[in-house]
C-alpha cells in the first residue's frame, strides 16, 4: 500500500529491492562461476620468466581489460531458454582474431603483440628452463631478429607463427598441439556463449550415510550427487573450478585414493601426519542435539593456510564450500596468503586498514556458512610468520596448501628461500601441485637441495587424481599449454622421535 508520506527515493530503494530479492539464487551462483572462468580463460597470461608459475599479475590489466562486459552479457543470459545463446554448441570455433566476442578479439591482439614466433631460425628472446621449452631450439647468434606471431593456423584458430613459411617448416611439431589448442579456442568460446551452465550447480552437504569415491572424477561427481554432466566440454569447465576443493579434499579425506599399500604414493610419515589431521575431520558421533542437553564441545576449525594465492583466492565462495561439504562434521578457516591474493576481487577494494585489532589488514569473511571461514592476507607468508601471527600450529588441526608454487622456477625461488624453512618448523604438512612432472621434480629439488635432510616426504610426486580436465594457454606463450594442478605431492619438517638410553650396568 502506498503511503502519501513516502517519497519517490524510498519507493524506489524499495521496489529495487524486491527485484534483487526475487533474483534466483543460482543464477547468482552461476554467474560469479562464469566471470571466475571466463577471468582465468585470459589471466592465465605469463610472462617468459615465469613460464609455468601460475597465473601471474605480469599482463593481468591488458589481458582482462573488458572481461567485465562480457561477464555481465553472459550472467544477464543465465537462464534455461536458450534464446539468448550468443554463440550455438556447434558454432564455437572462430579465429581469436575474427571472434564474435570482443574480448577474444583483444585477446589476440595481446598475443600479437606480446609473442614471439618459436621458429629455429630467430634469435632467443629468454633463457630457457625447461628442456621442452621451444626458445631451447634456438640460437643467440641466429640470422633473425626475434619477431611477433602473425598467422594464425587454420586448424586451431590461435596465432603461433611470423609468418606462413615459418608455419609450415614447424607444423609437424605444431601438431603435438593443434587439437588441445582447438579445444582451449572453443572452452573459451563456449564461456562466452551465453547459454546455461547446469555444471555451476552445486550439491550441498554429504550425508554420513553415503560415502564419497574418489577413485576418478566420474565416480566423485556421482558419489556427491552432482547434476549428470553429458558433455566433456561441460565436464572441462567444471572441473575448472573444483579442482581446487577437490585436490584438498582427496588428500585428507579418510577415503583418500592415496594409501599405504604396495605401489601406493602415500609414505609412513605421511599416514602419521594425516591420521592425525583425519581425527579431526572425522570426529566420533557425540550425540549432541538442539536442546541443552545436547549440548556439546565442538574443536576448532581446520586451518587451510593457501600460501602464494593468485587464481584460488578469487573463486566463487559456494565452490570454496564444496570443501567443507565433504566433511560435514568438521568446520575450516581457509587463509590466503599472498601479495596476489586479493586480485580479480577489485569490488572489495580499497583493503580494511591496518589496525592494532588488525595489523596485517586481513580481510575476513566469517558469514559464509556456519562452518566455512575466509580470511585472506595480502603479505608475505614470512612476514606473518615472523610476527607470530598464527602461532601455535597444531599437526591436528592445521595444513599448508601450495597451488602452483615454483619453488624451483629461477624467478621466483628467491620468494620462497625465507618460508620454507619456517614451514619445516612447525612439522605441519605441506601440499604442493604442479603444472607438469618436470614442475614437481623441479621443486622438489629445490627443496631438497635448500634444507637438506631436514624433510620428510608425505606424498610421492605424481598425477593428481583431480586435476582440471581443462587446458590453460600462455598469451606471452603460445606453445606454452597447461592444466591445472596436473600433479600433487606432500613434504614435512622432519620429526625426531626421543629414544631413552639405558642406564649401563653398575
Amino acid at each position: 500500500m502506498r503511503s502519501r508520506s513516502t517519497c519517490q527515493r524510498c519507493l524506489a530503494a524499495v521496489q529495487t529491492a524486491a527485484r534483487q530479492s526475487s533474483t534466483p539464487r543460482l543464477q547468482q551462483l552461476q554467474a560469479g562461476a562464469r566471470r571466475w572462468s571466463s577471468n582465468q580463460s585470459t589471466i592465465t597470461t605469463r610472462s617468459p620468466e615465469i613460464s609455468r608459475r601460475g597465473i601471474s599479475s605480469i599482463g593481468r590489466k591488458s589481458a582482462a581489460a573488458g572481461q567485465a562486459q562480457a561477464t555481465d552479457r553472459s550472467s544477464a543470459s543465465g537462464s534455461h531458454e536458450y534464446n539468448n545463446t550468443l554463440l550455438k554448441p556447434n558454432n564455437l570455433f572462430h579465429s581469436f582474431s575474427d571472434s564474435p566476442s570482443p574480448e577474444i578479439r583483444r585477446r589476440a591482439a595481446y598475443i600479437k603483440q606480446h609473442a614471439y614466433c618459436p621458429h629455429h631460425s630467430h634469435q632467443q628472446t629468454r633463457i630457457p628452463t625447461d628442456p621442452e621449452d621451444p626458445e631451447a631450439a634456438k640460437s643467440v647468434n641466429a640470422s633473425l631478429p626475434p619477431a611477433h606471431v602473425r598467422y594464425e593456423c587454420a586448424d586451431c584458430g590461435i596465432p603461433v607463427s611470423c609468418s606462413e613459411e615459418h608455419f609450415a617448416d614447424d607444423y609437424e611439431k605444431h601438431l603435438e598441439i593443434c587439437d588441445i589448442l582447438r579445444q582451449i579456442n572453443e572452452d573459451d568460446h563456449d564461456l562466452r556463449s551465453g547459454r546455461f551452465f547446469p555444471e555451476f550447480e552445486y550439491p550441498g552437504m554429504q550425508m554420513d550415510e553415503a560415502l564419497i569415491n574418489f577413485t576418478s572424477w566420474d565416480t566423485y561427481l556421482y558419489s556427491r550427487d552432482h547434476k549428470a554432466i553429458d558433455s566433456e566440454r561441460s565436464l572441462r569447465q567444471s572441473t575448472r573450478l573444483l579442482t581446487y576443493p577437490a585436490t584438498i579434499g582427496s588428500f585428507l579425506h579418510e577415503l583418500s585414493p592415496y594409501s599405504i599399500k604396495s605401489g601406493g604414493r602415500l609414505t609412513v610419515e605421511g599416514l602419521k601426519s594425516l591420521s592425525a589431521l583425519r581425527y579431526t575431520l572425522h570426529p566420533p558421533m557425540t550425540g549432541a542435539g538442539g536442546d541443552i542437553k545436547g549440548l556439546r564441545l565442538n574443536p576448532p576449525p581446520v586451518r587451510l593456510f593457501i600460501l602464494g594465492a593468485r587464481a584460488e583466492s578469487s573463486l566463487p565462495r559456494e565452490v570454496w564450500h564444496q570443501l567443507a561439504n565433504m566433511f560435514p562434521r568438521a568446520t575450516f578457516h581457509l587463509i590466503f596468503i599472498g601479495p596476489e591474493s586479493m586480485a580479480n576481487r577489485d569490488d572489495e577494494f580499497p583493503l580494511p586498514p591496518r589496525t592494532p585489532a588488525n595489523p596485517f589488514g586481513a580481510v575476513v569473511e566469517d558469514r559464509i556458512s556456519h562452518n566455512l571461514k575466509i580470511s585472506t592476507y595480502v603479505e608475505y607468508y614470512h612476514t606473518l610468520h615472523e610476527a607470530h601471527q598464527f602461532y601455535p600450529y597444531d599437526p591436528y588441526f592445521d595444513c599448508f596448501v601450495l597451488f602452483h608454487p615454483g619453488l624451483g622456477h629461477p624467478a621466483s625461488e628467491h620468494e620462497w628461500a625465507a618460508t620454507i624453512p619456517q614451514l619445516l618448523e612447525t612439522k605441519v604438512p605441506v601440499l604442493v601441485t604442479g603444472y607438469t612432472d618436470f614442475d614437481m621434480q623441479r621443486d622438489l629439488k629445490w627443496v631438497q637441495d635448500k634444507v637438506g635432510g631436514e624433510v620428510d616426504l608425505l606424498l610421492k610426486p605424481g598425477e593428481n587424481r583431480f586435476r582440471s580436465l581443462r587446458w590453460d594457454l600462455n598469451d606471452v606463450d603460445p606453445q606454452d599449454i597447461s592444466c591445472g594442478n596436473w600433479g600433487v605431492w606432500a613434504f614435512r619438517g622432519k620429526r625426531y622421535e626421543a629414544t631413552m638410553k639405558e642406564e649401563a650396568s653398575s
